[in-house]
């Protein structure tokens, strides 16, 4: 956990697919810890081969029953299947025109927004704002505490602690 602090969590990601592969981990991590998730991360990649949305959109039931299957990864048929609906929508906004990090960056004006570093809330009205639109789209397990706990892990929002060597190393990356 400590290197995925110190390298990874809060890091601004801009790619598109990193971006989705990360909401898509985020709600698969619902009703369960961000350890166990990241613990599996690899056996997801393969499973999921590579969170590569064109190969998880033509998923279909024999795949279901291979990823229920696969004891390195979270067997939950209704997070399984939130992820292949989940390509399918990233596919669709691809499709009219819309970079999906385009899409979730403009909900902060494209820089990250940083917290008081005191307090760090389960969701707000931003990331409510974020999961209607994303549930509109199509998306699934993307409620506002999934979505905010992926804006902190995507660096939309630096929520390090006020004295924490990597808010103030995420906050110079601004200037």
């Amino acid at each position: 956990m400590r290197a995925y602090h110190d390298e990874e969590w809060g890091v601004p990601e801009r790619n598109g697919r990193a971006l989705w592969e990360k909401l898509m981990l985020d709600g698969f991590q619902a009703g369960l810890s961000w350890s166990t998730i990241l613990n599996k991360r690899d056996a997801f990649r393969v499973a999921f081969q590579g969170f590569d949305p064109v190969k998880i959109a033509r998923f279909d039931e024999a795949d279901i029953g291979r990823l229920l299957a696969d004891p390195g990864i979270v067997r939950s048929r209704s997070k399984i299947e939130a992820t292949i609906n989940g390509a399918k929508a990233y596919l669709a906004m691809e499709d009219a025109g819309d970079s999906f990090s385009a899409f979730c960056w403009s909900f902060v004006d494209g820089k990250p927004l940083v917290s008081d570093g005191r307090e760090r809330p389960t969701q707000t009205p931003l990331s409510a704002q974020i999961s209607k639109e994303l549930k509109r789209r199509g998306f699934k397990y993307c409620g506002p505490t999934i979505v905010y706990a992926w804006m902190q892990a995507t660096g939309m929002v630096n929520d390090h602690d006020a004295g924490c060597f990597r808010r103030r190393q995420l906050i110079e990356t601004m200037k």
